[in-house]
């Protein structure tokens, strides 16, 4: 059965820029989870340099495209239900912020609706990934100037990660950064 694309977020430049962060970062004895993988673009171009790929979205047919590129995708919310632990986990959250008279009411709204912020579902996501993260276990998680890149450092440095900027791009009057987070493994509560 193939997927709605019109439900599916399709590959842009935000894509582009966190597949090319994650095919710098992967080794081939990881093992790679990316956390809402829409259409599949980025943990796919992954397969075939790393042991383990497997992928989740809420989004039943973000699920079916993941599946369609080859890779076990598990529908679930953020990391709810996994195991782990994982080496490597990718994700491209929802940043925009959006109002909730701005919603609009499909699956392709958990692709782009961040909250009233654009952190919601990153503050969610720093506060879950720690479960399945491996012990120096690496997570790239691409964020936008929309979403106060500041604020998603400290809230990941409040829970003993070490957060660096690995890769930037300029688009229609927004930045796009991936960071790389690391555990401080001295500190880390997650």
């Amino acid at each position: 059965m193939e997927y709605e694309q019109d439900q599916v977020y399709q590959p842009r430049e935000d894509t582009f820029l966190l597949r090319d962060a994650a095919l710098t970062e992967v080794r081939s004895e990881d093992r790679v989870l990316e956390v809402g993988c829409g259409s599949g673009a980025v943990i796919a171009a992954l397969k075939e340099r790393t042991a383990i790929v497997v992928a989740t979205d809420i989004n039943p047919h973000a699920v079916r495209a993941g599946r369609e590129r080859g890779v076990e995708t598990v529908r679930t919310d953020l990391v709810a239900g996994l195991c782990g632990p994982f080496d490597l986990v990718l994700f491209n959250p929802p940043y925009l912020p959006t109002l909730p008279e701005e919603r609009i009411d499909d699956w392709l709204e958990y692709a782009l609706d961040g909250g009233p912020t654009g952190r919601e579902t990153i503050e969610r996501f720093a506060s879950e990934v720690g479960r399945v993260l491996a012990p120096s276990g690496r997570i790239l998680l691409l964020v936008s100037s929309l979403t106060e890149p500041d604020k998603v450092r400290q809230l990941f440095a409040d829970l003993g990660y070490t957060v660096l900027l690995v890769a930037t791009e300029e688009i229609e009057g927004e930045e796009l950064m991936v960071f790389r987070i690391t555990r401080d493994l001295c500190t880390c509560r997650a």
